[in-house]
C-alpha cells in the first residue's frame, strides 16, 4: 500500500489504536499516536494534525474524551461492551458444554476484541477452557446456522443422528431423519434442537450429535404445540430434555432446597408452606427417568405427594435400582 494510501487510512489508525489501548486511567497522549503512525504504519503527522483528526473523530460520533495539559491525552468512554457485559458472555462461553474447545477459544479471542488490550489480558488470564468437558463435534457451530436458516425459510431438514460407543466412537443410526425444526434451546449444558417428525411427533434432539444437515424441497409439517408461547411452554414441560408426559406433579420438598426450586422451576413457582420444615408446590413437567431420579436423589427430603401413577412409577424405579444390588 502506497503512502498516499496510508495517508488516508490515519484516521483509522487512531480509532483503532484508541480503542484498543486507551483507558480512563490510562489515556494515549498525542506523541504516542504520533510515534505509532511513524513505526506502524509509516505516516509522518505533527501534533496539529492528530488534533484534527481526533476532532474529527469526534464529529463523527466517537466518544473519545479529551484531557487537557502536560498529562493529558485521549481515551475511549464507552466501548461497544462493559467489561461486566464481557465478562458474563465469556463465562457463558467457558461453561458451555456444547461448544468444543477450539470453538470456545475462537469465540473467547473475538469476545476479548471488543475492548483494550490491557482488559483483554486480563480477562484472558482467568479464562480456563482446557480440562473441562467440551462436545467433540466440530461442526456444532455449523449445525445451529443451518438449523436456524431452515426454520427461517419454513423448511424441513434431513441428518443423521449417532451415538458413542464403549471406545468413544461414533456409532450412526441406520435411517436418515427427517424433521421440522422449530426452535433451539440449551438445557443441562447442551443445546437440543426441538422439531416435529413423522416417526417421532414432538421430540428433542441434541444439536452435537447431528451431522450431514441439509434443508430440504418440503415445507415444515405444522406444529401447533412448537408455535410462538406453546414452544417455549413445551421446552419448559420437556424436563431435562428427556421425553414423557406432561403431567402435574404435586411435591414436598425440605425448606433448606428453596434454592433448588426456584432454580429449576422459575421464581413464580407457589411455594406453599407445610410445616416449619417442609413447603409444597405443583408443577407441570415431563415425568421421565431423568426426572423421577432427579427427585430420588435429594432422599429423605423430597417427596411426591400425587399424582399415584408417579408415586408408582417412582417405586418402580428404585426397585429396579435396588435389584442390581
Amino acid at each position: 500500500m502506497g503512502k498516499y494510501d496510508n495517508q488516508k487510512l490515519k484516521i483509522l489508525y487512531i480509532l483503532d489504536y484508541l480503542q484498543k489501548n486507551s483507558h480512563e486511567s490510562k489515556p494515549v497522549r498525542a506523541a504516542e499516536l504520533i510515534a505509532m503512525l511513524e513505526n506502524r504504519h509509516g505516516i509522518h503527522c505533527d501534533r496539529k494534525t492528530v488534533y484534527s483528526d481526533v476532532a474529527a473523530l469526534q464529529e463523527y460520533g466517537a466518544d473519545i474524551v479529551s484531557i487537557p495539559g502536560r498529562n493529558g491525552g485521549y481515551y475511549i468512554a464507552s466501548q461497544r461492551f462493559q467489561l461486566p457485559e464481557l465478562k458474563l458472555l465469556i463465562d457463558a462461553v467457558q461453561s458451555s458444554r456444547f461448544l468444543t474447545e477450539r470453538k470456545s477459544r475462537e469465540l473467547i479471542e473475538k469476545l476479548c476484541s471488543q475492548c483494550n488490550e490491557e482488559d483483554a489480558r486480563l480477562m484472558k488470564r482467568n479464562v480456563l477452557v482446557s480440562g473441562r468437558v467440551k462436545s467433540m463435534n466440530e461442526s456444532i457451530y455449523y449445525n445451529v446456522d443451518a438449523i436456524q436458516e431452515a426454520i427461517g425459510q419454513n423448511r424441513q431438514i434431513s441428518f443423521r443422528y449417532f451415538d458413542w460407543d464403549l471406545g468413544g466412537k461414533r456409532r450412526y443410526r441406520d435411517k436418515e431423519y427427517l424433521a421440522s425444526p422449530y426452535g433451539l434451546c440449551q438445557d443441562n449444558e447442551n443445546y437440543y434442537l426441538l422439531a416435529h417428525s413423522q416417526r417421532h411427533g414432538v421430540t428433542s434432539y441434541r444439536v452435537d450429535r447431528m451431522t450431514d444437515i441439509r434443508l430440504t424441497d418440503k415445507s415444515r409439517n405444522p406444529c401447533p404445540e412448537l408455535t410462538g408461547k406453546a414452544l417455549v411452554e413445551h421446552a419448559r414441560q420437556l424436563f431435562q430434555m428427556y421425553s414423557g408426559d406432561a403431567v402435574t406433579v404435586k411435591l414436598l420438598f425440605h425448606r433448606s432446597l428453596i434454592n433448588v426450586v426456584i432454580d429449576r422451576f422459575g421464581k413464580d413457582t407457589m411455594l406453599i408452606p407445610q410445616d416449619e420444615e417442609h413447603f409444597t408446590f405443583t408443577v407441570q413437567v415431563a415425568v421421565s427417568p431423568m426426572f423421577l431420579s432427579w427427585i430420588i436423589g435429594f432422599g429423605d427430603k423430597a417427596q411426591i405427594l400425587y399424582p399415584q401413577s408417579v408415586i408408582d412409577a417412582c417405586k418402580d424405579l428404585c426397585q429396579s435400582a435396588m435389584s442390581r444390588y
